[in-house]
């Protein structure tokens, strides 16, 4: 499969996940300079790297959620937490996911990404947080 094939594959199930305002302002953000980085996501990462069959979706998702909570990427964590919703997650599935990375990676890893998935299933209003 060629670039060009992964890149509107990526850009397919991307769109899917997270939906096209959200995809096209992502791809928008850095400009022009973006636009290479923008071409690796879709095409490797979403094209390629998220289809392939040793993993469901939804497992992929739970894995991302682990990963952006125990690297302290607070906003890569809020999209992937909308997109493991679009896949099929569970709240208890990312509230287990959330645990494991206070028990492995510190507490202080998973207080941020509580408070984001709790605003994701809408449960806590942004507007309130607190410092």
């Amino acid at each position: 499969m060629d670039t060009k094939d992964l890149y509107e594959r990526g850009l397919k199930l991307r769109q899917a996940m997270f939906g096209e305002a959200d995809v096209d302002k992502r791809m928008q953000a850095s400009g022009d300079f973006g636009g290479p980085l923008q071409t690796i996501i879709n095409a490797y990462v979403y094209g390629d790297v998220w289809q392939r069959d040793g993993l469901s979706n939804e497992v992929r998702s739970l894995v991302m959620l682990g990963i952006t909570a125990a690297s302290d990427r607070p906003a890569e964590f809020r999209v992937h937490a909308k997109g493991a919703l679009a896949n099929g997650c569970t709240r208890e599935q990312i509230q287990d996911v959330l645990l494991l990375v206070a028990m492995y990676c510190g507490v202080p890893a998973a207080i941020e990404t509580h408070r984001i998935a709790a605003e994701v299933f809408g449960d806590v209003d942004p507007k309130n947080e607190t410092p």
